[in-house]
């Protein structure tokens, strides 16, 4: 089991978010269940990034949507740092 860690920009980000996307409120809140369980289950699409974002991965919340975290398997941690568009998260 890992432990999520919310930063005060991914808070920020997830309530704008949530407040433009009411709909998405479930996935969103079951995607962070399954997350914290097992971030490398198939159905999240967990993959690493490249270029400037190197070091960071992203699982994907809808085909539109995703999520950037950085895993830090030594400590069983998730750090949560933004949630969006495709092409908003990977700006």
């Amino acid at each position: 089991m890992y432990t999520l860690v919310w930063t005060a920009a991914f808070t920020r980000t997830a309530k704008k978010f949530l407040s433009q996307h009411p709909d998405l409120r479930a996935k969103f809140t079951a995607t962070l269940r399954d997350l914290e369980t097992d971030p490398f289950q198939p159905h999240l699409r967990y993959h690493h990034l490249t270029g400037s974002l190197n070091g960071l991965q992203a699982i994907s919340l809808t085909y539109s949507y995703r999520i950037t975290l950085t895993v830090m398997l030594t400590e069983q941690e998730i750090i949560l740092l933004d949630i969006g568009s495709h092409d908003e998260v990977y700006r």
